[in-house]
Protein backbone atom coordinates (compact mmCIF):
# COMPACT_ATOMS: atom_id res chain seq x y z
CA UNK A 1 0.00 0.00 0.00
CA UNK A 2 1.53 3.38 -0.63
CA UNK A 3 2.30 5.70 2.33
CA UNK A 4 -0.40 8.36 2.48
CA UNK A 5 1.86 10.76 2.93
CA UNK A 6 3.74 10.62 -0.72
CA UNK A 7 2.62 12.59 -3.22
CA UNK A 8 -1.50 11.27 -3.67
CA UNK A 9 -3.73 10.83 -6.73
CA UNK A 10 -7.14 12.57 -6.50
CA UNK A 11 -9.17 11.15 -9.41
CA UNK A 12 -6.05 11.02 -11.90
CA UNK A 13 -4.77 14.50 -10.29
CA UNK A 14 -1.40 14.57 -8.45
CA UNK A 15 -0.60 17.32 -5.91
CA UNK A 16 2.14 17.22 -3.04
CA UNK A 17 0.33 17.89 0.10
CA UNK A 18 -0.40 15.74 3.13
CA UNK A 19 -3.54 14.94 4.29
CA UNK A 20 -3.49 16.55 7.30
CA UNK A 21 -2.77 19.90 5.22
CA UNK A 22 -5.54 18.94 2.91
CA UNK A 23 -8.15 18.28 5.97
CA UNK A 24 -7.18 21.35 7.63
CA UNK A 25 -8.26 23.49 4.45
CA UNK A 26 -11.41 21.64 3.78
CA UNK A 27 -12.32 21.46 7.63
CA UNK A 28 -12.84 17.71 7.47
CA UNK A 29 -10.84 14.76 9.18
CA UNK A 30 -7.97 12.97 8.07
CA UNK A 31 -10.11 10.22 7.55
CA UNK A 32 -12.35 11.47 5.58
CA UNK A 33 -9.95 13.12 3.22
CA UNK A 34 -8.37 9.86 2.94
CA UNK A 35 -11.19 7.94 2.22
CA UNK A 36 -12.06 10.67 -0.96
CA UNK A 37 -8.11 11.07 -1.73
CA UNK A 38 -8.70 6.91 -2.12
CA UNK A 39 -11.93 6.69 -4.10
CA UNK A 40 -13.57 4.67 -0.95
CA UNK A 41 -17.30 4.35 -0.86
CA UNK A 42 -19.47 6.11 1.71
CA UNK A 43 -18.56 10.08 0.64
CA UNK A 44 -21.17 12.34 -0.36
CA UNK A 45 -20.70 14.21 -3.48
CA UNK A 46 -20.35 17.41 -1.56
CA UNK A 47 -17.86 16.06 0.46
CA UNK A 48 -15.51 15.01 -2.42
CA UNK A 49 -15.92 18.48 -4.18
CA UNK A 50 -14.85 19.92 -0.85
CA UNK A 51 -11.61 18.19 -0.93
CA UNK A 52 -10.89 19.08 -4.05
CA UNK A 53 -11.70 22.91 -3.54
CA UNK A 54 -9.31 22.30 -0.89
CA UNK A 55 -6.52 21.20 -3.14
CA UNK A 56 -6.84 23.66 -5.33
CA UNK A 57 -6.60 26.54 -2.69
CA UNK A 58 -3.62 25.19 -1.48
CA UNK A 59 -2.29 25.04 -5.32
CA UNK A 60 -3.18 29.32 -5.25
CA UNK A 61 -1.86 29.58 -1.51
CA UNK A 62 1.23 27.64 -2.69
CA UNK A 63 2.00 30.46 -5.24
CA UNK A 64 1.49 33.49 -2.91
CA UNK A 65 4.34 31.27 -0.70
CA UNK A 66 6.77 31.60 -3.83
CA UNK A 67 6.03 35.03 -3.85
CA UNK A 68 6.67 35.70 -0.29
CA UNK A 69 9.88 37.51 0.56
CA UNK A 70 11.18 37.43 -3.20
CA UNK A 71 12.13 41.01 -4.59
CA UNK A 72 11.76 42.01 -7.84
CA UNK A 73 13.34 44.99 -9.53
CA UNK A 74 11.62 46.27 -12.79
CA UNK A 75 12.86 48.82 -15.37
CA UNK A 76 10.41 51.28 -16.89
CA UNK A 77 11.67 53.32 -19.69
CA UNK A 78 9.59 55.31 -21.21
CA UNK A 79 9.86 58.39 -23.32
CA UNK A 80 6.87 60.38 -23.97
CA UNK A 81 5.75 64.45 -22.46
CA UNK A 82 6.69 64.66 -18.40
CA UNK A 83 3.49 64.73 -17.72
CA UNK A 84 2.50 60.92 -19.46
CA UNK A 85 5.33 60.06 -18.02
CA UNK A 86 4.66 61.31 -14.56
CA UNK A 87 1.16 59.68 -14.76
CA UNK A 88 2.96 56.56 -15.94
CA UNK A 89 5.05 56.35 -12.41
CA UNK A 90 2.17 57.37 -10.24
CA UNK A 91 -0.31 54.73 -11.14
CA UNK A 92 2.93 51.73 -11.59
CA UNK A 93 3.83 53.19 -7.91
CA UNK A 94 -0.19 52.63 -6.70
CA UNK A 95 -0.32 48.98 -8.23
CA UNK A 96 2.95 47.86 -6.20
CA UNK A 97 1.31 47.41 -3.19
CA UNK A 98 -1.08 45.25 -4.61
CA UNK A 99 1.72 42.61 -5.96
CA UNK A 100 2.27 41.48 -2.28
CA UNK A 101 3.51 39.39 -1.20
CA UNK A 102 6.13 39.81 -3.90
CA UNK A 103 8.11 42.68 -2.99
CA UNK A 104 8.50 44.70 -6.67
CA UNK A 105 10.40 47.88 -6.96
CA UNK A 106 10.93 49.72 -9.83
CA UNK A 107 13.65 52.05 -11.52
CA UNK A 108 12.61 54.87 -13.84
CA UNK A 109 13.95 55.86 -17.12
CA UNK A 110 12.04 58.77 -17.90
CA UNK A 111 12.92 60.30 -21.06
CA UNK A 112 11.72 63.13 -22.85
CA UNK A 113 10.24 63.07 -26.29
CA UNK A 114 13.17 63.43 -29.25
CA UNK A 115 15.70 60.68 -31.12
CA UNK A 116 16.48 57.37 -30.43
CA UNK A 117 19.91 58.22 -28.51
CA UNK A 118 18.35 58.43 -24.91
CA UNK A 119 16.32 55.52 -25.46
CA UNK A 120 18.93 53.21 -26.75
CA UNK A 121 21.34 54.43 -23.82
CA UNK A 122 18.80 54.13 -21.12
CA UNK A 123 18.39 50.34 -22.65
CA UNK A 124 22.11 49.93 -22.69
CA UNK A 125 21.96 50.63 -18.81
CA UNK A 126 19.16 48.29 -18.55
CA UNK A 127 21.00 45.31 -19.99
CA UNK A 128 24.22 45.42 -17.82
CA UNK A 129 22.00 46.06 -15.01
CA UNK A 130 20.24 43.20 -12.62
CA UNK A 131 16.56 43.46 -13.73
CA UNK A 132 14.03 40.98 -13.64
CA UNK A 133 11.60 42.83 -16.08
CA UNK A 134 11.22 45.56 -18.25
CA UNK A 135 8.15 47.94 -19.29
CA UNK A 136 8.76 49.59 -21.93
CA UNK A 137 6.97 52.72 -23.80
CA UNK A 138 9.26 53.96 -26.76
CA UNK A 139 9.18 54.65 -30.66
CA UNK A 140 9.14 51.70 -33.19
CA UNK A 141 12.30 52.52 -34.90
CA UNK A 142 15.30 50.21 -35.60
CA UNK A 143 17.89 51.24 -32.87
CA UNK A 144 15.46 51.20 -30.03
CA UNK A 145 14.53 47.93 -31.09
CA UNK A 146 17.30 46.78 -31.80
CA UNK A 147 18.55 47.74 -28.13
CA UNK A 148 15.77 46.24 -26.75
CA UNK A 149 16.68 42.86 -28.16
CA UNK A 150 19.69 43.00 -26.51
CA UNK A 151 17.99 43.19 -23.09
CA UNK A 152 17.91 40.04 -21.88
CA UNK A 153 15.32 40.56 -18.96
CA UNK A 154 11.41 39.40 -19.96
CA UNK A 155 10.08 42.66 -21.66
CA UNK A 156 6.55 44.40 -22.09
CA UNK A 157 5.65 47.11 -24.15
CA UNK A 158 3.18 50.12 -22.77
CA UNK A 159 0.50 51.84 -24.49
CA UNK A 160 2.24 51.25 -27.44
CA UNK A 161 3.59 48.34 -29.17
CA UNK A 162 6.96 46.99 -30.74
CA UNK A 163 6.14 44.04 -32.30
CA UNK A 164 9.47 42.98 -33.21
CA UNK A 165 11.18 42.58 -30.36
CA UNK A 166 11.43 39.83 -28.38
CA UNK A 167 8.31 41.29 -25.99
CA UNK A 168 6.31 38.43 -24.00
CA UNK A 169 3.12 40.45 -23.85
CA UNK A 170 2.01 44.37 -24.88
CA UNK A 171 -0.04 46.40 -22.08
CA UNK A 172 -2.58 49.15 -23.39
CA UNK A 173 -5.01 49.70 -25.59
CA UNK A 174 -5.96 48.45 -29.08
CA UNK A 175 -5.23 51.61 -30.84
CA UNK A 176 -6.61 50.56 -34.52
CA UNK A 177 -9.94 50.46 -32.22
CA UNK A 178 -9.38 53.15 -30.81
CA UNK A 179 -8.88 55.40 -33.55
CA UNK A 180 -11.95 53.78 -35.12
CA UNK A 181 -13.96 55.22 -31.86
CA UNK A 182 -12.85 58.46 -31.78
CA UNK A 183 -13.76 58.55 -35.60
CA UNK A 184 -17.06 57.04 -34.96
CA UNK A 185 -17.73 59.42 -32.32
CA UNK A 186 -16.61 62.62 -34.33
CA UNK A 187 -19.46 61.41 -37.53
CA UNK A 188 -22.00 60.89 -34.97
CA UNK A 189 -21.73 64.19 -33.82
CA UNK A 190 -21.83 65.87 -36.71
CA UNK A 191 -24.28 63.88 -38.50
CA UNK A 192 -24.58 65.91 -42.04
CA UNK A 193 -23.00 68.59 -41.58
CA UNK A 194 -20.00 69.77 -44.01
CA UNK A 195 -16.90 70.23 -41.87
CA UNK A 196 -12.73 68.98 -42.31
CA UNK A 197 -11.41 66.59 -39.39
CA UNK A 198 -7.78 68.22 -37.75
CA UNK A 199 -5.55 65.31 -36.35
CA UNK A 200 -2.99 65.89 -34.31
CA UNK A 201 -0.61 63.33 -33.75
CA UNK A 202 3.16 63.83 -32.28
CA UNK A 203 6.57 63.83 -34.65
CA UNK A 204 7.51 60.51 -33.08
CA UNK A 205 7.70 57.24 -34.80
CA UNK A 206 5.37 55.47 -32.07
CA UNK A 207 3.33 52.43 -33.64
CA UNK A 208 0.26 53.02 -30.92
CA UNK A 209 -0.06 56.87 -32.99
CA UNK A 210 -0.16 54.90 -36.43
CA UNK A 211 -2.34 52.64 -35.65
CA UNK A 212 -4.63 54.97 -34.11
CA UNK A 213 -4.51 57.27 -37.29
CA UNK A 214 -5.03 53.61 -39.55
CA UNK A 215 -8.37 52.73 -37.52
CA UNK A 216 -9.55 56.49 -37.38
CA UNK A 217 -9.08 57.10 -41.44
CA UNK A 218 -10.48 53.31 -42.28
CA UNK A 219 -13.48 54.60 -40.66
CA UNK A 220 -14.44 57.92 -42.07
CA UNK A 221 -13.45 56.76 -45.66
CA UNK A 222 -14.16 59.23 -48.27
CA UNK A 223 -16.72 61.33 -45.95
CA UNK A 224 -14.33 64.28 -44.75
CA UNK A 225 -10.86 65.58 -45.74
CA UNK A 226 -8.46 65.19 -42.54
CA UNK A 227 -5.81 67.59 -42.11
CA UNK A 228 -2.75 65.91 -40.14
CA UNK A 229 -0.44 68.74 -38.19
CA UNK A 230 2.48 67.44 -36.14
CA UNK A 231 2.33 68.57 -32.77
CA UNK A 232 6.19 69.53 -32.26
CA UNK A 233 7.08 68.42 -28.10
CA UNK A 234 8.91 71.29 -27.83
CA UNK A 235 7.29 74.22 -29.34
CA UNK A 236 3.78 74.84 -28.49
CA UNK A 237 2.69 77.03 -31.22
CA UNK A 238 3.40 74.60 -33.86
CA UNK A 239 -0.73 73.53 -34.51
CA UNK A 240 -2.18 76.95 -35.78
CA UNK A 241 -4.10 78.74 -37.55
CA UNK A 242 -5.95 76.04 -38.09
CA UNK A 243 -8.50 76.63 -41.43
CA UNK A 244 -12.02 77.85 -41.02
CA UNK A 245 -13.40 74.54 -42.82
CA UNK A 246 -11.86 72.27 -39.56
CA UNK A 247 -14.92 71.74 -37.69
CA UNK A 248 -13.84 68.79 -35.61
CA UNK A 249 -10.39 67.40 -34.14
CA UNK A 250 -9.05 64.42 -33.28
CA UNK A 251 -6.36 65.21 -30.68
CA UNK A 252 -4.11 61.40 -30.50
CA UNK A 253 -1.14 63.58 -29.26
CA UNK A 254 -0.90 67.19 -27.59
CA UNK A 255 2.77 68.19 -27.18
CA UNK A 256 4.44 70.92 -24.68
CA UNK A 257 1.35 73.21 -24.44
CA UNK A 258 -0.96 70.37 -24.43
CA UNK A 259 -4.35 70.34 -26.01
CA UNK A 260 -4.70 74.06 -24.80
CA UNK A 261 -2.02 74.86 -27.56
CA UNK A 262 -4.42 73.05 -29.83
CA UNK A 263 -8.01 74.59 -28.74
CA UNK A 264 -5.50 78.11 -29.13
CA UNK A 265 -4.88 77.40 -32.90
CA UNK A 266 -8.80 78.63 -33.67
CA UNK A 267 -8.09 82.04 -32.46
CA UNK A 268 -11.21 82.58 -30.34
CA UNK A 269 -13.51 80.67 -33.28
CA UNK A 270 -15.80 77.29 -32.53
CA UNK A 271 -15.81 74.04 -33.58
CA UNK A 272 -18.38 71.15 -33.10
CA UNK A 273 -16.23 68.13 -31.52
CA UNK A 274 -12.86 67.53 -29.91
CA UNK A 275 -11.76 63.68 -28.68
CA UNK A 276 -8.51 63.37 -27.09
CA UNK A 277 -7.07 60.37 -25.69
CA UNK A 278 -5.73 60.16 -21.60
CA UNK A 279 -7.86 61.79 -18.59
CA UNK A 280 -4.87 63.61 -17.13
CA UNK A 281 -5.60 66.57 -15.42
CA UNK A 282 -5.58 68.71 -18.38
CA UNK A 283 -8.37 67.03 -19.97
CA UNK A 284 -10.49 66.56 -17.12
CA UNK A 285 -10.67 70.16 -16.65
CA UNK A 286 -11.33 70.69 -20.49
CA UNK A 287 -14.03 68.09 -20.18
CA UNK A 288 -15.67 70.06 -17.57
CA UNK A 289 -15.17 73.34 -19.39
CA UNK A 290 -17.14 72.19 -22.03
CA UNK A 291 -14.08 72.75 -24.53
CA UNK A 292 -13.75 68.93 -25.03
CA UNK A 293 -16.51 66.69 -26.09
CA UNK A 294 -15.23 63.30 -25.14
CA UNK A 295 -11.51 61.44 -23.81
CA UNK A 296 -11.05 58.26 -25.08
CA UNK A 297 -9.27 56.94 -21.62
CA UNK A 298 -7.49 53.29 -20.87
CA UNK A 299 -6.87 52.76 -17.25
CA UNK A 300 -2.71 53.34 -16.99
CA UNK A 301 -3.36 51.32 -12.95
CA UNK A 302 -4.68 48.14 -15.07
CA UNK A 303 -2.26 47.88 -17.63
CA UNK A 304 1.07 47.99 -15.04
CA UNK A 305 -0.71 45.83 -13.22
CA UNK A 306 -1.10 43.25 -16.18
CA UNK A 307 2.48 44.20 -17.33
CA UNK A 308 3.56 43.26 -13.69
CA UNK A 309 1.72 40.26 -13.72
CA UNK A 310 3.42 38.93 -17.03
CA UNK A 311 6.59 39.59 -15.40
CA UNK A 312 6.28 37.57 -12.87
CA UNK A 313 5.05 34.73 -15.00
CA UNK A 314 7.92 35.27 -17.08
CA UNK A 315 9.80 34.77 -13.84
CA UNK A 316 8.08 31.55 -13.18
CA UNK A 317 6.46 32.80 -9.67
CA UNK A 318 2.72 33.24 -10.88
CA UNK A 319 0.85 30.48 -12.79
CA UNK A 320 -0.48 30.77 -16.03
CA UNK A 321 0.50 31.29 -19.51
CA UNK A 322 1.47 35.32 -20.65
CA UNK A 323 -1.47 36.67 -22.74
CA UNK A 324 -2.00 40.10 -24.39
CA UNK A 325 -5.08 41.38 -23.35
CA UNK A 326 -5.97 45.07 -24.57
CA UNK A 327 -7.41 47.42 -21.91
CA UNK A 328 -10.76 48.35 -22.51
CA UNK A 329 -11.67 51.90 -23.84
CA UNK A 330 -13.65 53.77 -21.97
CA UNK A 331 -15.43 57.38 -23.24
CA UNK A 332 -15.47 59.70 -20.92
CA UNK A 333 -17.46 63.08 -21.29
CA UNK A 334 -18.58 65.94 -18.85
CA UNK A 335 -21.18 63.70 -17.46
CA UNK A 336 -19.34 61.09 -15.99
CA UNK A 337 -15.71 62.60 -15.82
CA UNK A 338 -14.26 62.58 -12.48
CA UNK A 339 -13.37 65.79 -10.03
CA UNK A 340 -10.15 67.83 -11.71
CA UNK A 341 -8.26 66.66 -8.43
CA UNK A 342 -7.90 62.81 -9.05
Amino acid sequence: MKNPQNNLIVYGVKHPYRIREIAAQAGLSAATVDRVLHNRPGVRESTAREVHQAIADLDRQRAQVRLAGRTFMIDVVVQAPARFSAAIRAALEAELPGLRPAVVRARFHLLEPGGPRDAVAALGRVAGSASHGLILKAPDVPEIVAAARRVPAPLVTLVTDLPTTRRIAYAGLDNRAAGATAAYLIQQWLGDRAGDVLVVRGRGEFRGEAERAAGFRAEVGERRRLLEVVDAPDDPGTIGPVPRTVRAVYSMYAGAGGNRAVLAAFQGRGYDVFVAHDLDHENVALLRERKISAVLHHDLRVDLRRACHAILQANGVLPGPVRTNPSAIQVITPHNAPPVEF
